[in-house]
């Protein structure tokens, strides 16, 4: 009951504590696809008494979507949710703002971890607990996804400190709101976030 429960109830991308939740999901995944090829061997060679049967060989190809999951599991295992007690504070003034929790970007050169997100209209700011986090290049790649995805004047500003993010949510929100343009945004940010 509590497996179906974790495979039917992941967070939804851009929830709070989505990263912890979808690390357990990957893990168990993981295990189980690679325990599905283990024991596809174990009964090809105890029925047979060879390794060489129709049995290994779909052990072996079980193992791609396993090594494609634990390639998933590696990638959520490098980041962390959004810290308790910031998660806390942000929830305190992002009332009437669209939120993002959790949100990883990737690009060529560098990954980039963000614990929130706050949209409203053309207007994109986030927190990162790192404290050497490459507000620049994060800008640029931002800026390159939502222009190939048509998204004019948007405006990108990354946080590392808390009361200041907390002061620009405030600001944020006498912001005229653009109801379309946000989800637009949204949509875009989910869509190339990890």
């Amino acid at each position: 009951m509590e497996l179906k429960r974790l495979f039917t109830t992941a967070d939804a991308k851009g929830s709070r504590n989505y990263i912890k939740s979808q690390k357990k999901y990957e893990i168990i995944r993981t295990v189980i696809y690679f325990g599905i090829s283990l024991s596809l061997f174990a009964a090809g060679y105890i029925q047979t008494g060879e390794k060489t049967n129709l049995l290994t060989i779909v052990a072996i190809l079980g193992c791609l979507p396993a090594s494609k999951s634990a390639v998933s599991t590696i990638m959520y295992l490098r980041f962390q949710s959004c810290n308790q007690q910031a998660a806390d504070e942000i929830e305190r003034h992002s009332a009437g703002l669209q939120c993002l929790y959790d949100m990883v970007f990737t690009s060529y050169k560098k990954d980039f971890s963000i614990g929130h997100l706050a949209i409203r209209g053309g207007c994109i700011c986030g927190f990162s607990e790192d404290q050497k986090f490459d507000e620049i290049g994060f800008c640029e790649h931002m800026n390159q996804i939502l222009k190939m995805d048509r998204h004019q004047g948007v405006g990108v500003k990354i946080f590392t400190n808390l009361s200041k993010y907390t002061d620009r949510m405030e600001q944020m929100k006498a912001l005229e709101e653009d109801e379309d343009r946000t989800k637009a945004v949204i949509s875009t940010l989910k869509s190339v976030a990890l």
